[in-house]
């Protein structure tokens, strides 16, 4: 299985990684990428990046040193309503949109409060991945998890960083998640969660476990650009309906 791109980096501007969007993108051609997301956290992270960093991701050229980039987000869930840190008009500037639970944006619940606001956050159509799902530090209602990724069409991480260097407790959590994804059929992705450029591309530990899970590649959105593009343009739709609605049918 060929991942094409990476869909979850961070740079500086996250106040914890130690890299440039620059150095990143050269780190994904030197791994023989054809792509990367930049998905830098939203600004309830402690030392994230201001909105306008967000806002103003449309300066980025669409190539950099012959990789594509994807200007995005890791934006945080931060209530049991699935509420985000980036309003939706900035979202919709973006190119792609993660989400995910962190300590220190939102407490840990019960399984059932963490499951609550993952289900929520599914539930908006301008969240297209949920990222890293099997935290260890979040635990959730697996089945329900899969059920809302079937139910809203959002595709689910396979995180390679929570398989490698963090999160250590999450690895059982995450082979129950990909296993169950498997059988209904759940978009899954891969991503590094890189923090430094050197483990841009790195993914070993993420495509072990879907060896393990017999998950086909076809079912993972980053093995191919059409595929990607497909989820990302049903996400849109999903959106521009919303708006319709709350317009009245009327976006001029």
């Amino acid at each position: 299985m060929r991942i094409l791109m990476d869909l979850h980096t961070h740079t500086v501007a996250s106040g914890h990684a130690y890299s440039t969007i620059m150095e990143n993108a050269k780190a994904a051609a030197e791994k023989g990428l054809e792509g990367i997301a930049m998905t830098d956290h939203g600004p309830a992270m402690p030392g994230g990046a201001h909105l306008y960093h967000f806002w103003n991701l449309t300066a980025l050229p669409q190539q950099i040193a012959g990789v594509r980039v994807l200007r995005g987000v890791e934006a945080n869930i931060i209530d049991s309503r699935g509420g985000l840190d980036v309003p939706a008009d900035i979202l919709d500037r973006l190119d792609i949109v993660l989400a995910g639970l962190h300590g220190g944006c939102i407490r840990a619940g019960t399984t059932a409060d963490n499951t609550r606001a993952m289900l929520a956050a599914m539930a908006n159509p301008w969240v297209d991945i949920i990222v890293h799902p099997g935290n260890d530090e979040f635990l959730i209602n697996p089945e329900a998890v899969i059920e809302g990724a079937v139910r809203y069409g959002c595709a689910l991480e396979v995180n390679n960083a929570s398989l490698s260097y963090i999160r250590q407790g999450s690895k059982p959590f995450c082979k129950r998640l990909v296993s169950l994804a498997k059988e209904r059929g759940v978009p899954l992705v891969v991503g590094t969660d890189s923090h430094f450029a050197a483990s841009v591309g790195e993914f070993a530990g993420a495509l072990e476990l879907l060896h393990s899970c017999g998950v086909p590649e076809e079912q993972v959105l980053n093995t191919s650009w059409e595929r990607l593009e497909q989820h990302l343009a049903r996400r849109r739709d999903a959106r521009r309906k919303v708006r319709q609605e709350l317009t009245g049918g009327f976006e001029g």
